[in-house]
């Protein structure tokens, strides 16, 4: 067949070949950040998308490392970009996994310490886990003489703008006991900014965390396969069956690989073609995992499956 998806491995597609490869599957999962959106501009063409898809009967999912928010809110924040069929059973965050994980797979007895802001301990208050409440004037005090709460069975780390060493310091004395469980949201380092920026992500805090307790943290997000296996407890999905669209290539394209799903990178976010082939290139048998199936310049190609019919 003329234009047929015949290889993998960083393989750029576009018009027969994107319907090929979407008419194998039922399920789509997308990240958000520089995917479905950037910041607050939805990619063009991604809301007209969504809908297609699931126009055409497909599952359409969304996993995000981003904790910053509830998932309700994210609901409010497809709505108010033009995405007018979203649901929120449909969102898996790092904050909901990890709400999920600490109660229905660590099912934690005793309080949640969060570093974490407000997306983190909402889902944990929605799921009914425990956690210590975010103090909201620290100034003054000292790991010398602040109160510890002797019910804390874990630590959970995500994307904290007021991380501060007073609360690095409170989860290293949690964690010096051995049965305190040690969670991340998500391993992201940075997130890009407006005018060419950066902030810190998740994965900084954590490795801070890291050096001070010579402990190692449980992933909840991607590239971990926990949020595949909330989404598969859920709606049953096969991962032969489903296909994981991203941006980043050592996060996304890494979960997708990591759950057995075919991967596509989508060339509006983070990382570029050129370092997808650098790691298809690469002697080193682990950078492999890092190469997506398939590349696209924006999922805004996927319409032209509809131009074409």
């Amino acid at each position: 067949m003329a234009g047929a998806v015949t290889s993998k491995g960083c393989q750029k597609i576009r018009g027969s070949q994107i319907k090929e490869l979407l008419d194998a599957k039922r399920n789509v999962l997308f990240d958000c950040d520089g995917v479905i959106w950037n910041g607050e501009t939805a990619v063009p063409g991604a809301p007209e998308v969504v809908s297609l898809l699931k126009q055409q009967g497909k599952n359409v999912f969304f996993v995000t490392n981003n904790c910053t928010r509830p998932r309700e809110n994210y609901v409010q924040k497809f709505s108010r970009l033009g995405f007018n069929d979203v649901a929120q059973e449909e969102i898996f965050s790092s904050a909901y996994c990890s709400a999920v994980y600490l109660r229905d797979v660590a099912k934690v007895q005793g309080k949640v310490f969060v570093i974490g802001g407000s997306g983190v301990y909402n889902e944990l208050r929605d799921a009914g886990v425990p956690f210590v409440e975010e103090e909201t004037d620290t100034a003054g005090g000292s790991i010398y003489d602040c109160p510890l709460d002797s019910e804390v069975k874990a630590v959970l780390v995500g994307y904290d703008e007021k991380f501060n060493f007073l609360k690095l310091a409170k989860a290293c004395c949690y964690l010096r006991n051995a049965d305190c469980l040690f969670l991340a949201t998500d391993p992201d380092p940075w997130h890009p900014l407006r005018g060419g920026r950066v902030t810190p992500g998740s994965g900084s805090l954590t490795a801070a965390l890291e050096t001070a307790t010579d402990r190692k943290a449980t992933v909840i997000g991607k590239p971990s396969r926990f949020m595949f296996e909330c989404i598969a407890s859920q709606f049953g999905v096969d991962p032969a069956q489903s296909l994981m669209v991203g941006d980043r290539l050592e996060t996304d394209i890494l979960f997708g690989t990591n759950c057995g799903l075919d991967t596509m990178l989508t060339l509006t976010g983070v990382s570029k073609m050129e370092e997808a082939e650098g790691y298809k290139d690469s002697d080193t048998p682990e950078k492999k995992d890092f190469v997506p199936d398939y590349v696209v310049d924006t999922i805004a190609d996927f319409l032209q499956i509809e131009e074409e019919d």
